[in-house]
């Protein structure tokens, strides 16, 4: 379990990790079926999360094919384990108590999860290599209601463990698709309907712009299926990616900042189409 945290052992075992109570309370609740194969808790843990022991029971026994918010597994396909402290603590530092391990390929999806008409949002990563930032767009796009998160490129591995983390269980909720090329996204994503934008401090669209425009024919539109594509840390969107888009839209420095972090940048863009769609 502890190998897990490495990509070459996550890879080779089709496995990966879920550390802590919120990744694994959700997990249980919401991951796709048959993914769950163990939860792990502490004699402290299972007493003080006793949702998380319940839903876990009600998953493992639950029919086949049976989908209800608290079991969506098939039967037989996840143990729960009782485990010391110290057990926990040699499969991950950072388990808190609670750790469940997924089958990788099962949550796996594909282009028919996000290119498909009637997607209103999407957040595409280019190349972003922090997993924190990645987990933590993945947390955004959730919560401003996203339809899917792309990691596109040679973006960080989605079931890195900080990425896991940083997502805060979102990685449950929403598809999140791994691995195609940008150039791909944006083909689909536009076929399907959305307008792509990409959110660079080149830009020459300003977001506060576009957000006075909605209602008022304003080029683009927020109000529109919309595709947000977000560029790496250190660089950026390079030239190239960013003639992929419809349109290349900054997010308004008023202070003396240089810039702003990847996921701030990316939430304040996918809340700024959502409040436009809502």
């Amino acid at each position: 379990m502890r190998a897990l945290s490495g990509r070459s052992a996550r890879s080779r075992h089709g496995l990966f990790l879920v550390e802590g109570p919120q990744g694994v309370r959700e997990a249980v609740r919401w991951a796709p079926d048959g993914s769950v194969r163990d939860v792990y808790l502490t004699p402290a843990a299972a007493e003080r999360y006793p949702e998380i022991v319940a839903a876990t029971r009600d998953r493992a026994t639950a029919p086949a094919g049976a989908r209800t918010e608290r079991s969506r597994g098939h039967a037989g396909s996840l143990r729960m384990h009782v485990a010391t402290p110290e057990v926990l603590d040699a499969m991950s530092p950072d388990a808190q108590g609670v750790l469940a391990v997924l089958r990788s390929e099962t949550a796996g999806l594909t282009w028919p999860d996000v290119a498909r008409p009637g997607a209103r949002l999407v957040a595409v990563l280019a190349d972003v290599r922090d997993p924190g930032n990645a987990g933590t767009v993945i947390r955004a796009a959730d919560a401003a209601g996203a339809d899917a998160v792309v990691l596109a490129g040679r973006s960080v591995d989605v079931h890195n463990p900080k990425v896991v983390r940083s997502t805060a269980g979102s990685l449950f909720h929403l598809p999140v698709v791994t691995g195609p090329a940008l150039a791909d996204v944006v083909a689909h994503l536009r076929g399907a309907g959305c307008q792509v934008l990409a959110a660079d401090g080149a830009g020459s669209h300003d977001l506060d712009d576009l957000q006075d425009a909605v209602g008022q024919g304003g080029v683009p539109d927020l109000t529109a299926p919309t595709a947000w594509v977000f560029g790496n840390e250190a660089w950026g969107l390079p030239a190239a990616d960013r003639a992929l888009a419809d349109a290349v839209v900054r997010v308004p420095i008023r202070g003396r900042a240089e810039s702003l972090n990847l996921a701030t940048a990316a939430a304040v863009c996918l809340y700024a189409s959502s409040r436009a769609q809502r």
